[in-house]
């Protein structure tokens, strides 16, 4: 391919397999990033073509292990076009397998050429930490990434998992796998892999967060912070949004269920070392942005296009079982999730899990061994699948998201205004209730009233004589001015009445006083 094979002095800048040469183009394994552009999307619209002349059919298992593979000559061939590239071979692994992925999303295969091989593959400037390319489609629809060897292998083997999964539940926040091809050029194998777009172009994203759960040296270095649009880590996220971003409960549900049955399946197939990706558009700070520009700037104006693909944007993604009856989406959510700061701005959170081929193989056990000598082996990224799991979603569920706090009820509120609390005999408005206290107070006192007392309640006490000693002067007299104190028993008014002799009357009066008390008490 044309810059494809260069000299090894032409590559002044390396990260990984990607570089630079000294034309200032991004190169692949020294491969020009536009001729492997163009070899992939003639690699695709040869093997979409030539799948469409297959009967459709159940998959079978064989089917994910097959791999066809066809030449391509610069001078063209009776199955190829002629090319201005060097000459390449193209590989599709799984085509059948893949080309029911396609159709369960209900991506048709002359939108899926359309998109790919219309026009020119857009390269993202951002390559990631691991150095792949990105390209992405023309119409925001698809990702293109290169992958490892390894990578490209294992996705291979989970095929048949991920066909039971999405079979399933279409709706999930895993990356959704539409193609999986290799182009060999210049002695070298560049494998990529088709996917979802998670981040539309004509959204303009504000913060963008990789989220693992770690907190192992998981803050954005000083490189990635000088970018543009640099991706933070979680750390980032703890300090810039320590409050979390709030969404409404049924959208909170649904993500942390649509997480929970996600790292369940991540976790049976052994794989680890995923990141949820979180893209914020702050809804209110566009605003004021577009105020601040007084109209001038079409920046973030345009709508993203209606996907071609089902359940691939964030909010399909988890809206499965948020709400009964319909789509949660709306034309002002363009694909976003609904959400809030702190501060109570409106916020829309663009969010996928990536990074999902990395399987707790030896090396990452190694890595993580060494790791747990050096640091705290519960916060550093690479562990074993279980834990990995636990970890991720609990932060995700209580630190990253939350539940907007739900407001008291008006009629709550007046029913808990009005109602009587339950008071002690101390202090607070008068009632009928702390009438009776204090009555009741005075009676179980009473060797401690002074004589000539008034208990506040003399109008209980004749209800609660006999009839027959209604008619006596001595107890009239003593219940009426109430005293029961221990003098009123010896006072002159009892001394001197007709009828039973003291004690006698003292151990009546006796009598009925425990009867008021259980009568007040019982009151």
């Amino acid at each position: 391919m044309p810059g494809g094979s260069g000299q090894p002095g032409s590559q002044t800048i390396k990260k990984g397999h990607r570089g630079v040469d000294s034309t200032g183009e991004t190169t692949y394994k020294k491969t020009t990033s536009s001729a492997l552009k163009g070899a992939i999307q003639l690699g695709i619209t040869h093997t979409v073509g030539s799948l469409s002349t297959k009967p459709e059919r159940d998959v079978l298992m064989q089917d994910f292990y097959v791999v066809e593979s066809i030449f391509f000559p610069s001078e063209g061939s009776n199955l190829t076009p002629a090319h201005h590239y060097n000459d390449f071979r193209f590989k599709t692994y799984a085509p059948v397998a893949f080309r029911y992925f396609r159709e369960l999303f209900g991506i048709r295969p002359d939108d899926y050429l359309y998109s790919l091989c219309n026009e020119p593959l857009i390269e993202l400037s951002n390559s990631g930490a691991s150095g792949s390319l990105f390209y992405v489609s023309s119409d925001d629809e698809f990702i293109i990434k290169t992958v490892q060897h390894k990578e490209a292998e294992f996705l291979q083997k989970l095929l048949p998992g991920y066909y039971m999964n999405l079979n399933q539940n279409p709706r999930t926040l895993l990356p959704k796998f539409y193609g999986l091809y290799c182009v060999q050029a210049g002695g070298k194998n560049i494998r990529i892999v088709v996917m979802n777009n998670l981040l539309p172009r004509s959204v303009k994203m504000h913060l963008k967060y990789d989220l693992k759960g770690s907190t192992y040296k998981r803050r954005a270095s000083q490189k990635e912070r000088e970018k543009v649009f640099p991706t933070y880590k979680d750390l980032d996220f703890m300090q810039d949004i320590p409050d979390g971003l709030f969404l409404d409960s049924d959208m909170y549900n649904a993500l942390c269920k649509t997480l929970q049955r996600d790292c369940l399946v991540l976790q049976s197939f052994k794989i680890m070392d995923y990141s949820l990706l979180v893209a914020i558009h702050n809804i209110d700070l566009a605003q004021r942005e577009h105020a601040m520009a007084d109209g001038t700037s079409q920046a973030d104006t345009r709508r993203p296009a209606a996907q071609k693909a089902l359940y691939s944007t964030a909010m399909e993604s988890i809206q499965g079982e948020a709400r009964r009856g319909g789509t949660i989406e709306t034309d002002d959510q363009m694909g976003g999730i609904p959400a809030r700061n702190a501060k109570g701005e409106r916020l829309l959170l663009y969010i996928g899990i990536i990074d999902v081929l990395q399987s707790y193989r030896f090396v990452k056990k190694l890595e993580h061994s060494w790791k747990a000598l050096v640091h705290d082996g519960d916060t550093v990224s690479v562990h074993r699948p279980s834990f990995y799991a636990e970890r991720f979603q609990r932060f995700m569920c209580n630190t990253a998201f939350k539940k907007i706090p739900l407001k008291p009820s008006p009629s709550k509120k007046s029913r808990s205004g009005t109602a009587v609390p339950r008071r002690s005999c101390q202090g607070g408005v008068p009632s009928q209730s702390h009438t009776s206290c204090e009555t009741k107070a005075q009676v179980t006192t009473e060797a401690d009233v002074e004589q000539g007392s008034h208990l506040g309640r003399p109008d209980l006490l004749p209800r609660t004589l006999p009839v027959d000693e209604a008619n006596s002067d001595s107890i009239a007299t003593t219940l009426s001015t109430s005293s029961l104190g221990s003098g009123g028993l010896n006072s002159p008014a009892n001394s001197g009445s007709p009828g039973p002799s003291i004690p006698e009357r003292s151990a009546e009066l006796r009598e009925q006083l425990e009867d008021l008390q259980e009568t007040e008490i019982s009151f």
